[in-house]
């Protein structure tokens, strides 16, 4: 990086701060923090991108880093963050919140919807009757009532319980996140979760400020 990429980094990140400021006088405590979250990212994806030197003519051009962090709102990013609490609150550790909060995304997008792949695409169960997913997990009557599988702390409740039970440690530590997401939740592809993992990490390590090291 230059001396000039890096003045231009740098008035950028004190511009984003003066902004948080400003927000902790109107916002409250809750939204802070996601503004905090954000500012804390842009920050990082500016500095990277200044980093990308322009290319010479002619040259093959390299796109600049992308953050997948920067890809969810502030709604999707508060889903994680209650499903993180909810593996926190039963002494699981970050790679599981990772992989609640990989399904999550492979099921929903972090997206607390009230319907599922029967209203949306006709999918049915074995038995050919309609499936009842809703909510962040997709889960079906049998993981509990609307109520419990509408609300995300519960429904995040309910799969890490069924995760613990179907992929019993200590080989849960050492199973690959899409197979015990797949174990858990009893869908068709067992290899359906696995391209939502790097981002799920991120989010994860991100939001905790921890790390759950290198990538499997």
């Amino acid at each position: 990086m230059t001396a000039a990429q890096r003045r231009r980094a740098a008035a950028r990140a004190r511009r984003l701060r003066i902004a948080l400021a400003s927000a902790i006088s109107v916002l409250g405590v809750g939204a802070v923090i996601w503004v905090a979250v954000m500012v804390n990212g842009a920050v990082q994806s500016f500095a990277a991108a200044d980093a990308w030197d322009a290319p010479s003519e002619g040259a093959i051009v390299a796109q600049p880093p992308d953050d997948p962090f920067l890809r969810f709102t502030a709604e999707q990013l508060a889903h994680a963050q209650t499903i993180m609490a909810a593996g926190r609150d039963l002494g699981l550790p970050l790679r599981d919140q990772a992989v609640a909060v990989m399904t999550a995304m492979g099921e929903s997008s972090l997206r607390n919807i009230d319907y599922g792949d029967w209203e949306t695409s006709g999918v049915t169960n074995p038995d050919g009757s309609p499936t009842t997913s809703i909510g962040l997990f997709q889960q079906q009557d049998g993981w509990g009532s609307r109520e419990q599988r509408l609300d995300p702390y519960t429904a995040a409740t309910l799969f890490y319980r069924a995760m613990v039970a179907r992929v019993p440690d200590p080989g849960r530590q050492q199973t690959e996140p899409t197979e015990i997401a797949h174990r858990t939740q009893i869908n068709r592809d067992p290899n359906h979760y696995a391209r939502y993992w790097p981002a799920a990490v991120t989010v994860v390590e991100r939001l905790s400020g921890g790390s759950l090291g290198p990538l499997p």
